[in-house]
């Protein structure tokens, strides 16, 4: 890809989380097959256990923080019934991570399970310490807690949307130079979008259905479908139309089941400026 800028996404967490980690790195790589092109941004994964090497000198924590994280611009964390091991000057590896990124004012995802857990198989001691640095947390900002798998992968693909288009979207390398006729009041969207919000403005009720059935993933307004039968990646990348046009608040979603959303005022107004662009061009 030509002048892509890379984005280095830290995934931490204590020992008990492994599927969640990933789920993790198959949201980021689905990010780039559906986003990278056409935001010139391509998502990296990174963790101690593929981005550390051998070495001595330090602290092993200190070590990893000195490989791998001060060169990662946003951070997952995950976590479940643990909080992990003391690492000498913070009360876990993970915890140390989400403090020294947060001290240079890099963007941190942070997310708490709650799956239920047989009790015999919790530490309690653990347990308490992940309560209270769960409670200190949420006194200093926003985390999300999800209810399984597929809840967590449903709010990471949301969420990891919407803080690239905050945090790193703008900028020479945040899109593509425009060789049509856009205003420069319109955000940069890809044209997958573009062709939603525009069909969707033509809806009667402006309204775009997006669902899974044993048969596939829907995604249809204005009695058009998009989404090719059988074709995974088709599939992705008209969800992720969507969650674009969630993020940049043109559509807002007022079952909070991610499956109705509405054009909102601001997704009319785009669509009115999209429509000269795009016409009744159909993108595959």
């Amino acid at each position: 890809m030509y002048n892509a800028r890379v984005i280095k996404v830290m995934l931490a967490s204590p020992s008990d989380i492994i599927l969640e980690r990933r789920i993790a790195r198959e949201v980021i790589f689905e990010w780039n097959d559906i986003h990278s092109d056409d935001r010139r941004l391509v998502l990296l994964p990174a963790s101690w256990e593929t981005h550390s090497s051998p070495d001595m000198g330090d602290r092993p924590q200190e070590i990893i923080n000195k490989q791998v994280l001060r060169d990662c611009d946003l951070l997952i964390a995950i976590f479940w019934t643990r909080l992990g091991s003391s690492t000498g000057t913070a009360i876990s590896g993970t915890a140390e991570e989400i403090e020294e990124h947060l001290k240079v004012d890099k963007p941190a995802m942070i997310y708490f399970s709650s799956t239920p857990v047989h009790p015999d198989s919790v530490d309690g001691e653990q347990y308490r310490k992940l309560k209270e640095f769960k409670d200190s947390l949420r006194s200093r900002g926003l985390v999300s807690e999800y209810d399984g798998l597929p809840d967590f992968r449903s709010k990471l693909t949301r969420h990891l949307m919407q803080i690239v288009i905050r945090r790193f979207a703008g900028g020479e390398l945040g899109g593509k130079q425009s060789h049509g006729p856009e205003r420069e009041d319109m955000p940069h969207m890809s044209e997958c979008a573009k062709t939603i919000i525009f069909e969707a403005s033509k809806d009667p009720s402006g309204v775009i259905m997006m669902y899974e059935t044993l048969g596939g993933s829907y995604v249809h307004t204005n009695q058009r479908e998009f989404v090719t039968p059988g074709d995974a990646r088709s599939a992705a990348r008209w969800r992720g139309a969507v969650r674009e046009l969630e993020a940049l608040r043109l559509v807002e979603d007022q079952t909070t089941k991610g499956e109705i959303f509405h054009v909102t005022e601001e997704g009319y107004r785009i669509a009115d400026l999209v429509a000269n662009i795009l016409g009744q061009v159909h993108v595959q």
